[in-house]
């Protein structure tokens, strides 16, 4: 009876009959939180039909995405789903908190600042460049229902541009203090009677 809603799970992946037990039991005003890993977010199959009909029906509210190496068991990334059965916002809030984190030499650890910004963020639907997006269903419903969070919330920086015309301005004036420095000592080399230093063909400025 509780997955004749949405279908049964994968035997080879059994996570979302885990969750679809605990959402079963789910009060209808009820809140439920999750741990589990990433392919839950994007494998097809089953799996995708099940995920595909919680946002359809707006129970998926929050998916956040933790940093690797935390739990003994694994050290594999893990994801919270944060489901209702009753949602309000017509969207789903994506949380990469992946890179925030305090390094141990075994295991990294969430700090209470870390948590705290996870509550808060999740709290108060915030957004944040590199760190939390709310993403319309539509959206969502455009990538075929993948809720890979990198997909939405990206930590990547952009590539710095660089201005090929400024960078080869810079080389010919170097290639040019080069060649005069190198003519000078040259001089004085023959006038010592040693081998001469060689230099290469110089660049010239473009007109």
């Amino acid at each position: 009876m509780r997955f004749k809603n949405h279908g049964l799970a994968p035997k080879s992946a059994a996570d979302f009959a885990f969750l679809l037990h605990g959402f079963h039991f789910l009060k209808q005003d009820g809140v439920m939180a999750i741990i589990l890993p990433h392919g839950v977010l994007f494998r097809g199959g089953a799996e995708a039909r099940i995920r595909t009909k919680l946002l359809k029906d707006g129970h998926i509210d929050t998916v956040i995405g933790l940093p690797a190496n935390l739990f003994f068991s694994t050290g594999i990334p893990v994801c919270i789903l944060v489901l209702k059965k009753c949602k309000k916002p017509d969207d789903v809030l994506f949380i990469n908190a992946a890179e925030h984190y305090e390094k141990g030499k075994r295991q990294n650890q969430l700090l209470p600042e870390h948590i705290d910004k996870i509550i808060d963020t999740y709290q108060f639907r915030k957004e944040e460049h590199r760190y939390a997006r709310r993403v319309s269903m539509e959206e969502i419903e455009k990538n075929d229902f993948n809720l890979n969070i990198s997909r939405y919330v990206s930590t990547a920086e952009a590539e710095e541009e660089i201005d090929v015309a400024a960078v080869h301005s810079e080389l010919v004036l170097l290639d040019q203090k080069i060649k005069t420095a190198t003519e000078r000592h040259n001089e004085f080399l023959k006038e010592l009677g040693l081998p001469l230093l060689p230099y290469g063909t110089s660049m010239t400025l473009p007109k």
